[in-house]
């Protein structure tokens, strides 16, 4: 510490430093606030970043309660090693848009805070891979956005037509998005779009138009297609054409619709850039495209591609079995998750069964917080999974979908926590993502004090950090 200096407005509390960090040896903890990075006020983590890439770097930073400056000196780019509590220190973002589908009117009562939070930031976008609309945005951000480069950020288009994205969006104000992407390809920033297909509004000739549009937009690297979310509880309060489930036959017209637009732009571009959702394919029955076509899964997140990689996944593993490099002793588990996978990973499992004797039960779970066409593991919430395992004769080995947890692994959507879960079923609880990470659970043994929740970190391959409540410490 040198130089005590004159406070400024406490902002970036630091949540973790990072062992053996730069952080770390310079005496900086948790609690700690980092009020300004060389002279400049840090108004939320992407400025630091930002700020702190340099080889010299002076934090002003309020520590055990008093004023001083951190100096540090390092390769350029390598980072501190500070963790932030909050992603914007002047608070989230707001969306100002009134979507008729968005997914947080139907929301029941009683779930994750953070949950609730309409956000349409484009920091969070930045950060964490969140969409936005970009209707919100201020001169003052468009020149962050050139000056800082951003890039890629995520945006919610919905459909290309001025006119049909301000219905879908309930914004009769909502600026030209085309106009918009052009505006960041000129600032050298690559976008990931997303369109929500809702039935009867923006699909058929409209989608065709949007893809089209989009394609034109070489900053353009990713359109992630995906079904609007249709909650019962939503459909009953939500009276607008669209706010339905794809029917099997409409989401195999979506999957030939799109794959036209692949063919098109693999010609063009040498890549898919065009991605149906799982739920599409898994609706309609159609084949999982294989990995080369997913362009290195830019929307995994987004529910594009989880179903390839757990069938390879499952297909690497089957190798290891049969060439006898991995042996699993025949035991009973029990694999608990959404009906849309049900059958996809009893079909796996079959495989696996006759190749290691181990018996598997797939329990499909019914979501009766959201409805039953809400089918997807991720909206799961933790007393729908106890209430279809409690009835089960459940052996000592039990399996959820580790997305089912919060990006912590802390909490279900409803808030049970992993621990109240394993008291209730009086087994332990192991979440993974994949059947190798389960049958090599099998082989290192489950912790029958059912201690394999409480393992859990932070989930990698997660993008919704901003959407749950950080664990202390």
């Amino acid at each position: 510490m040198t130089r005590p200096r004159r406070a400024a407005v406490p902002t970036g509390a630091i949540s973790a430093i990072n062992p053996d960090s730069l952080a770390e040896e310079a005496g900086l903890r948790p609690g700690d606030q980092v009020l300004a990075v060389n002279g400049q006020p840090v108004r939320d983590p992407v400025d630091y970043r930002f700020q702190t890439t340099d080889n010299f770097v002076e934090l002003e930073v309020m520590h055990d309660g008093e004023l001083g400056v951190v100096e540090f000196e390092k390769p350029i780019d390598e980072p501190l090693g500070i963790e932030f509590n909050d992603d914007a220190f002047d608070g989230t973002r707001i969306c100002n848009n009134k979507c008729f589908f968005c997914f947080l009117k139907g929301l029941p009562k009683g779930l994750r805070r953070p949950l609730y939070v309409k956000d349409d930031d484009y920091r969070l976008s930045f950060l964490h891979g969140n969409f936005v609309t970009l209707t919100n945005l201020s001169n003052d951000d468009w020149d962050r956005l050139e000056e800082q480069r951003l890039s890629p950020l995520h945006v919610s288009v919905h459909a290309t037509d001025l006119k049909l994205r301000r219905q879908l969006l309930g914004n009769r104000n909502a600026p030209d998005i085309l106009e918009q992407l052009r505006r960041l390809a000129d600032m050298r920033i690559e976008a990931h779009t997303q369109v929500v297909l809702c039935p009867g509004v923006n699909d058929g000739d409209a989608l065709d138009q949007t893809v089209s549009d989009l394609l034109r937009q070489d900053n353009v690297t990713s359109i992630g297609v995906v079904p609007v979310g249709s909650s019962l509880e939503g459909e009953q309060r939500i009276s607008d054409d669209g706010m339905r489930a794809h029917s099997p036959s409409e989401a195999r017209r979506v999957v030939k619709q799109l794959r036209r637009w692949q063919r098109m732009a693999r010609a063009a571009r040498g890549s898919s850039v065009v991605f149906p959702s799982d739920e599409f394919y898994l609706t309609a029955r159609a084949q999982i495209p294989s990995a080369r076509r997913y362009d290195g899964f830019p929307q995994w997140e987004n529910g594009i591609g989880m179903t390839r990689t757990l069938i390879d996944d499952w297909r690497k593993m089957r190798g290891k079995l049969r060439e006898g490099r991995l042996k699993v002793s025949a035991t009973s588990v029990v694999i608990a998750c959404g009906t849309l996978i049900a059958p996809t990973l009893r079909s796996l499992c079959d495989e696996a069964a006759a190749l290691t004797g181990v018996e598997f039960t797939i329990v499909p779970v019914q979501n009766s917080l959201f409805g039953a066409r809400v089918n997807v593991s991720g909206l799961i919430p933790g007393q729908d999974f106890l209430s279809a395992l409690a009835p089960v004769d459940l052996p000592q080995q039990v399996f959820l979908p580790r997305a089912s947890l919060d990006y912590f692994g802390a909490k279900f959507l409803d808030d049970l926590t992993p621990e109240e879960l394993e008291v209730a079923l009086n087994r332990p609880v192991s979440f993974v993502y994949t059947l190798s990470e389960l049958l090599e659970l099998i082989v290192e043994g489950v912790d029958q004090r059912g201690s394999g929740s409480r393992q859990l970190g932070p989930n990698a391959r997660s993008n919704g950090r901003s959407w749950t409540t950080p664990v202390a410490g």
